[in-house]
C-alpha cells in the first residue's frame, strides 16, 4: 500500500519544524569481526574440508611402510537469500509535501531497516550456536560436544555451562591451545578474542583489562585469593583482540572466543546493496526499493569456541 496525503498530513501544512524518529544512529557494523567476508558469483557456494595424514607410525627394519590415505570430509554449504523492501509514495503526496522529504528521509530509512535485518542475520549464527536444529557440515551445532572427525573421535569446542571468569577463560584459552585436526595432530590454534552480549561488557574489560586480578577470581591451593598478582591475560597477550561486544546477541550469558583457525564463520555477497526508484505509469505512485543477496554459515568450527550459560 503506498504512502498518501493521510499518512502525512502534519507535512502538507505550513509550521512543521521537525520530523523526528529518524535520526536515531546506525548499531555499528557488529558483524565484522564475526565473519570473514567473500564474494561470490553462483546461486550457492560449497567449502569442503580435506583431512590430510595421521602421525607416521615407527617402521621396523626390513618392513614395509605403512600408506595412509588423505580424503574429502564434510562439505559445508552457504546458500544465498535475497532480502528486500519497498516502499511507495502517491503522486498527490510527492505534490503536496511542503518540505520536500520523502526522498532523503524515507530512503535513508529504508536502508537502515537493510542495514539492521543483515546484522540480525548475522547475530543468529551465534544466537543458535548450541541448537541441535542448526547444524553446520558436519551435522552438528557450530558449538558441540560431539564434532565428529575422521580419525580422532569426537571433539568439542564447548567450554561447558560456566559464566565468564578468570577461570573459565583459562579452561577455554588452555583448550583452544590443544585444538586438534581431524586425523588428532595439534594445529597450533590460538586464541585471539572474546565475543559478548552487552551484559557483560563491564566483567569483560575488567578480566581482560586490569593489570592485576580481580579480587577473588582464582583460588590457589592453599583457598586464598591473590588479588595484586598480574593478570596474565593483557600481560601475557593472551587474547591480543580483546573483546567485541554484539547487541543483538540473545542471551546475556553465553559468550564466545574465536581462536584464528581460518575459514570458520563466513558471509558470502552475492549482490551488494543496490536501491532503485521509479514512478508506476498507471498509478503515478513512486516506488523505492532496497535489495541485495548474501549469506552466513560457517565452515570450521575451530576458529570458534563457547559457553552456553
Amino acid at each position: 500500500m503506498a504512502i498518501n496525503r493521510a499518512d502525512i498530513a502534519k507535512e502538507l501544512l505550513p509550521g512543521l519544524n521537525a520530523i523526528f524518529g529518524l535520526e536515531y544512529g546506525m548499531v555499528d557494523d557488529e558483524l565484522a569481526p564475526l565473519y570473514e567476508v567473500e564474494n561470490s558469483d553462483k546461486a550457492f557456494e560449497e567449502e569442503v574440508l580435506f583431512t590430510m595424514f595421521g602421525d607416521a607410525p615407527t617402521k621396523a627394519e626390513g618392513a614395509a611402510v605403512q600408506y595412509d590415505s588423505a580424503q574429502e570430509s564434510y562439505a559445508s554449504r552457504y546458500t544465498h537469500e535475497t532480502v528486500a523492501l519497498a516502499f511507495a509514495v502517491t503522486e498527490e503526496a510527492m505534490e503536496d509535501n511542503l518540505y520536500d522529504t520523502f526522498a532523503k528521509v524515507r530512503a535513508k530509512g529504508l536502508a537502515r531497516a537493510m542495514g539492521s535485518t543483515k546484522q540480525i542475520k548475522a547475530a543468529n549464527t551465534f544466537n543458535n550456536a548450541f541448537s541441535a536444529t542448526y547444524l553446520g557440515g558436519d551435522g552438528v551445532a557450530l558449538i558441540s560436544t560431539a564434532h565428529p572427525t575422521v580419525g580422532d573421535g569426537n571433539q568439542s569446542n564447548k567450554i561447558g555451562t560456566a559464566a565468564i571468569s578468570m577461570t573459565t577463560l583459562e579452561t577455554a584459552i588452555t583448550n583452544i591451545s590443544k585444538i586438534k585436526d581431524d586425523r588428532g595432530i595439534m594445529v597450533a590454534a590460538s586464541a585471539m578474542s572474546v565475543h559478548i552480549p552487552p551484559d557483560l561488557a563491564m566483567e569483560a574489560d575488567m578480566l581482560l583489562n586490569s593489570a592485576g586480578l580481580p579480587h577473588g577470581t582464582v583460588t590457589y591451593p592453599t583457598g586464598h585469593y591473590a588479588p595484586n598478582d598480574l593478570n596474565p591475560i593483557p600481560n601475557m597477550g593472551l587474547l591480543p583482540q580483546g573483546f567485541f561486544v554484539n547487541r543483538r546477541f540473545s542471551s546475556a550469558t553465553n559468550w564466545f572466543i574465536k581462536t584464528d583457525v581460518p575459514n570458520g564463520t563466513k558471509m558470502f555477497t552475492r549482490m551488494p546493496l543496490a536501491t532503485k526508484m521509479e514512478p508506476d505509469f498507471d498509478t503515478g505512485n513512486l516506488r523505492y526499493k532496497a535489495r541485495e543477496r548474501y549469506s552466513f554459515g560457517w565452515s570450521d568450527w575451530r576458529q570458534w569456541f563457547g559457553a552456553e550459560v
